[in-house]
C-alpha cells in the first residue's frame, strides 16, 4: 500500500484576446498554447486513461477566459491556417536542424489531425475526462482578477466568482466545486465569497497554510478548513521545485528544447513575409536544445528528440522516487495519510518546457512500479471529511509571497481606476435600469469592467515585457466601461453600430448578471 498520495494540480489560463486581428501577438499567445500545451495535454491524458495499467488523475483549473477562447468560432476557424503556415516555414530550416524540424512538423501534424477530428472543440474532451474520473476541473476568477486588490468593494469580488462559476457551468455542463484563486492570492474573508459562489476548496502557496491560525498540525501535508466551510490545500515546495525551476530543475537539462531560440529570428524576413506572417517575432518554431547555458543563444546546439525523450524517462523516475521517499518519511510521524500537493501553471507543460507532457505521460506510466498513488483535491475531501479548522494566512504564489508583484510603482495607478469603476458599477446595479437598451448597456459595461480587472496586464507591466499592449488593454476596457455607464446615466445616444461592434468584439459571459454587483447594504 502507498503511504499517502500525490496531487498534481495544473492552472490553465490566458487573458481574453478575442478582439485581436489575425496574426496578432495576442492570437499567437493562444495558438502557441493550443499546439504546445493544451492539445499535447489532452493527448497525454486520453492515452493514459485508455491504458488499463495506468490510473491517471489530475486536478486542473480552466479559467473562464481560456474556455471562452477555446469556444470561439473565429479563433477555431483561423487555427489550422496558422499551423499550416508554420509547417511551410519548417521546410526552410537549415540543414543541421532538419531532424528537429521534421520532429516538430510531425508533432504539429499529429495535433492538427486531432484538432480536426473534434472539429476544434476541445471543451467536450476536457468534460469527458472529468466524467471518466481522470480530471477534477476547477474554475478561476472570471477574468483572473487579483482579488485582494479588488476587496474594497466586496460586490466586485462576488461578481468575479459568481460569473466564473456560471460560465464554467455553461461551457462544461457541471458546476465547479473548486477554484484556482488567481495567483493563489488570498485575503481574510475571501472564503465568505467563495462559499457564496458554491466553491468549496482551493490551493494556496505553502505559507498560506503554514502561517494559518492556529498553525495546522500537519503543515502543508493535509488540507485545512476555514470557519466558512471552505477547504484549502498548501503547495509543497519539495514536490514542485524539480519541475518548475529552469535553473535547478529538469527543464534546464541540456538535452531539452531551448525556449528562447526561435526560427522566427533566424530566417530571412522576406521568407517569413512571403507566408503572410509578421517578422521580428518568435513564431513558436524552436529547433535547438538548451545546450551549455554559458554559450548564449548563438551557442545552442540542434535539438535531438530521441535524447530528450530518454531524459523524460529518467527525470520521471527520479521525481517519483523522491516523492516515494518523502511520503515514507512523512507517514512515520502522521496519524493520517500524508498528501503532497504539486501545483503548476499548465503552460509549463509543453510551452515553456516542451517535453513536459511527455514527462507527465512517464509519471503515469511509471507510478505503479514506484508505488505512487495519484489523487485529486476533490477526492481527498471525499476521503477526509474531518479537517482541522484554521484561518488561512493572506498570501499569493507570486514573488515575495504576498501582493507586491501586482501592487508596485509600475502598476499601482490601476488600483484607484478599478476602485472608481467598481464603485460606479455597484451604484448603478443597485439602482437598476429602466429600459431594455439600458440593460443591454449595463451587461456590456459589466463585461468591460471584468476585462479591465485581469491580473495579466498588471503582471506584464511589472515584468516589463509587452507593457504598451498591457496598458492599452486596461485603458481600452475602462474607457468603454465609462462610455457605457455615461450612456445609461445621461441617456445620450451612442454612435450607430458602436454597441453591436463592442458586443461582437468583447463577446464573453453571455449569462452575465448585473445583480451580482448589487450593493450588500441594500
Amino acid at each position: 500500500m502507498a503511504n499517502g498520495a500525490l496531487a498534481l494540480v495544473l492552472h490553465a489560463h490566458l487573458p481574453f484576446v478575442r478582439g485581436a486581428e489575425a496574426h496578432s501577438l495576442e492570437e499567437d499567445w493562444f495558438f502557441q498554447a493550443l499546439i504546445e500545451c493544451y492539445l499535447p495535454l489532452l493527448e497525454t491524458l486520453e492515452k493514459a486513461a485508455a491504458d488499463p495499467g495506468q490510473s491517471p488523475l489530475l486536478t486542473m483549473g480552466l479559467s473562464p477566459t481560456l474556455l471562452s477562447l477555446m469556444a470561439d468560432a473565429t479563433l477555431r476557424e483561423r487555427f489550422p491556417a496558422w499551423i499550416r503556415a508554420r509547417l511551410k516555414l519548417l521546410l526552410h530550416a537549415p540543414a543541421d536542424r532538419q531532424s528537429a524540424a521534421e520532429h516538430l512538423a510531425s508533432s504539429f501534424q499529429r495535433h492538427l489531425s486531432a484538432w480536426q477530428r473534434c472539429d476544434g472543440n476541445l471543451i467536450p474532451r476536457f468534460a469527458e475526462l472529468q466524467r471518466q474520473g481522470v480530471l477534477d476541473l476547477l474554475t478561476c476568477g472570471a477574468t483572473h482578477g487579483y482579488l485582494p486588490l479588488l476587496r474594497e468593494h466586496p460586490e466586485v469580488v462576488r461578481a468575479q466568482l459568481r460569473t466564473a462559476v456560471r460560465e464554467h457551468h455553461r461551457l462544461l455542463g457541471e458546476r465547479p466545486l473548486g477554484i484556482w484563486l488567481p495567483e493563489c492570492a488570498y485575503y481574510e474573508g475571501l472564503d465568505r465569497w467563495m462559499r457564496d459562489a458554491g466553491l468549496r476548496y482551493a490551493v494556496l502557496d505553502g505559507h498560506g497554510l503554514l502561517h494559518a491560525e492556529p498553525r495546522p498540525r500537519y503543515g502543508v501535508y493535509a488540507p485545512i478548513v476555514s470557519r466558512q466551510g471552505v477547504a484549502f490545500f498548501g503547495r509543497d515546495s519539495d514536490a514542485t521545485l524539480p519541475v518548475w525551476s529552469a535553473k535547478d530543475g529538469y527543464p534546464g537539462d541540456p538535452w531539452y528544447r531551448e525556449f528562447h531560440r526561435d526560427l522566427g529570428w533566424d530566417l530571412p524576413a522576406e521568407q517569413i513575409e512571403a507566408m503572410g506572417l509578421p517578422t521580428k517575432r518568435p513564431l513558436g518554431l524552436k529547433l535547438h536544445r538548451v545546450s551549455d547555458p554559458a554559450g548564449g543563444l548563438d551557442g545552442k546546439q540542434p535539438y535531438q528528440p530521441d535524447q530528450a525523450i530518454a531524459r523524460t524517462r529518467d527525470h520521471a523516475k527520479h521525481f517519483l522516487e523522491g516523492r516515494r521517499q518523502q511520503l515514507d518519511r512523512l507517514s512515520e510521524g502522521m496519524a493520517i495519510e500524508p498528501l503532497l500537493v504539486a501545483p503548476f501553471d499548465a503552460e509549463l507543460f509543453g510551452h515553456w518546457w516542451f517535453e513536459g507532457p511527455g514527462f507527465l505521460a512517464e509519471l503515469f506510466r511509471q507510478a505503479p512500479e514506484q508505488n505512487i498513488r495519484f489523487t485529486s483535491l476533490r477526492g481527498v475531501l471525499n476521503d477526509q471529511p474531518n479537517l482541522q479548522i484554521c484561518n488561512p494566512c493572506p498570501s499569493s504564489w507570486g514573488r515575495g509571497g504576498f501582493h507586491d508583484y501586482w501592487l508596485n510603482e509600475t502598476n499601482a495607478w490601476i488600483i484607484p481606476e478599478w476602485s472608481r469603476a467598481g464603485r460606479a458599477m455597484v451604484d448603478r446595479c443597485s439602482r437598476g435600469v429602466g429600459s431594455e437598451l439600458d440593460l443591454r448597456l449595463l451587461h456590456q459595461a459589466a463585461r468591460e469592467l471584468l476585462l479591465a480587472q485581469s491580473s495579466d496586464w498588471s503582471f506584464i507591466l511589472r515584468a516589463g515585457t509587452t507593457t504598451e499592449l498591457a496598458r492599452e488593454r486596461i485603458e481600452r476596457h475602462l474607457e468603454r466601461f465609462w462610455r457605457l455607464i455615461d450612456a445609461i446615466e445621461q441617456h445620450e445616444p451612442l454612435p450607430e453600430g458602436w454597441l453591436q461592434e463592442l458586443e461582437e468584439e468583447d463577446a464573453i459571459f453571455p449569462l452575465i448578471q448585473p445583480a451580482d454587483w448589487s450593493s450588500l447594504n441594500g
